[in-house]
């Protein structure tokens, strides 16, 4: 079932998207509410399912994963099951950030980020030539990225 947002549900999550590592009490302030309101909104939408997770972002330069590469994978069977045990192949994947089933045209785009292109190859071995079912492998490699964004439209 889909929760319907208010405003302050709207407030809270623009305010969480920008930084969610301030606290109940500079959440509250910022939205306009009383602390423990604001700790029951916060509560009340994850509960709900509104708000996933929260997470640090990581500047993938600073850690040494700077190459990012968009794959774009055709599977020769694309039966359900077969599908299926694609993604759980990536699931098991570290470096696959994105796993998209997409259509037309592939079957899926991944996103990626490795070490360097050794690791890109070592990851390509891993997950497209040694599996049985992909039938193309396409990928492109990012030279700059111009925008980078998580934030949702609420």
């Amino acid at each position: 079932m889909e929760m319907t947002l208010d405003e302050l549900d709207r407030r809270i999550l623009n305010a969480l998207q920008e930084n969610a590592a301030i606290t109940n009490a500079e959440l509250a302030q910022l939205v306009h509410v009383s602390a423990p309101t604001c700790l029951r909104r916060v509560k009340a939408l994850r509960d709900a399912g509104v708000i996933d997770r929260q997470v640090a972002i990581v500047a993938p330069d600073k850690v040494g994963t700077r190459l990012t590469a968009i794959v774009e994978i055709t599977l020769d069977i694309q039966a359900a099951e077969r599908m299926a045990g694609f993604e759980a192949l990536v699931a098991q994947e570290n470096a696959v950030l994105q796993c998209y089933r997409v259509s037309p045209g592939p079957d899926f785009v991944l996103v990626v980020q490795v070490e360097d292109m050794p690791a890109y190859h070592a990851l390509a071995h891993r997950l497209f030539t040694s599996h049985a079912n992909v039938r193309n492998v396409k990928a492109y490699f990012a030279t700059f990225r111009s925008k980078f964004e998580t934030r949702i439209a609420v």
